[in-house]
């Protein structure tokens, strides 16, 4: 049994993990917002020396509408806290990342995209995988960074855009949905905890890897309504152009997940259609 650390624990991919971890046995203390407020310093310091974890796993995060101050607070420079508090037995530190850290890209994104987020979640989430990588190197810690692409499952909030597909199919309501070509890689929460737990668990691993955790697959939204038509038996009423969309959308966002299979062995076991079957009959 192992001694974890999981921050953002109440959040969706949190939760996932935190319960993906208790099944396998490990003891889990479970850091939410309410334990530790990481815009706040001292306080996840002080949790994380109390838990003495053996592994820790960072996947705090922080949005609008949280004050840019706070959110810059929880998605870069907490990674310097947290590592700094870890005890000297502690085996590794992971950082769940986004791909948002990444420059727009028409090819598949590897590892050596360069860095050049497109909004300032992007750019919180990219300066604190380079801090806590930094960090943890000066510890002689090891460190690794999974940079996921579009997450989705059981539990995600209700405005994100497979929940609301979901609930127009229920309804009946109409869904605003963004012109048409905006494309997504979409990866199973599943897929994204098995990665997390592939790579604390991948000793040989070299401190400071990145990895994306992507399916290789991209899908525009339009293309996503109609697969879950066809998994929900649900005609889903759409009204094209009315949702303005995110400024960092782009017309192609898709990962290239071969060093993730060659390092960790991981391949997503979970493909859209399947997922949103899931989703559907979880009620998610």
């Amino acid at each position: 049994m192992t001694r974890a650390l999981v921050t953002g624990a109440g959040g969706f991919v949190g939760q996932h993990l935190v319960a993906r971890l208790r099944a396998d046995g490990h003891e889990v203390t479970a850091l939410t917002r309410a334990d530790a407020d990481l815009a706040v310093p001292g306080q996840l310091a002080e949790a994380v020396r109390r838990a003495a974890p053996e592994v820790a796993l960072h996947l705090a995060a922080a949005r609008a509408p949280v004050p840019r101050a706070a959110a810059a607070a929880v998605n870069a420079t907490s990674a310097v806290e947290l590592v700094d508090a870890l005890p000297d037995d502690c085996r590794v530190v992971l950082r769940l990342g986004s791909s948002t850290e990444y420059a727009a890209s028409s090819a598949p994104i590897d590892e050596r995209t360069p860095l050049a987020p497109r909004g300032f979640f992007g750019a919180a989430k990219a300066a604190g995988s380079l801090l806590l990588t930094a960090a943890a190197a000066e510890r002689g810690l090891r460190s690794v960074v999974l940079r996921a692409f579009q997450v989705y499952g059981p539990g995600d909030k209700p405005g994100r855009f497979v929940p609301a597909v979901l609930r127009a199919a229920a309804t009946g309501e109409v869904l605003p949905l963004t012109g048409p070509g905006l494309r997504r890689d979409w990866v199973w929460v599943g897929d994204v905890v098995d990665a997390c737990v592939r790579a604390v668990e991948a000793d040989a691993l070299p401190s400071g890897t990145v990895l994306n955790v992507g399916t290789g697959v991209q899908t525009a939204n339009e293309e996503l309504v109609a697969l879950a038509e066809r998994v929900t038996g649900r005609r889903i009423a759409t009204a094209a152009g009315a949702h303005p969309g995110r400024h960092w959308d782009t017309g192609d966002w898709v990962s290239d997940p071969s060093a993730a299979r060659a390092a960790l062995g991981w391949e997503p076991a979970v493909d859209l259609a399947e997922g949103l079957r899931r989703c559907w009959e979880a009620g998610a």
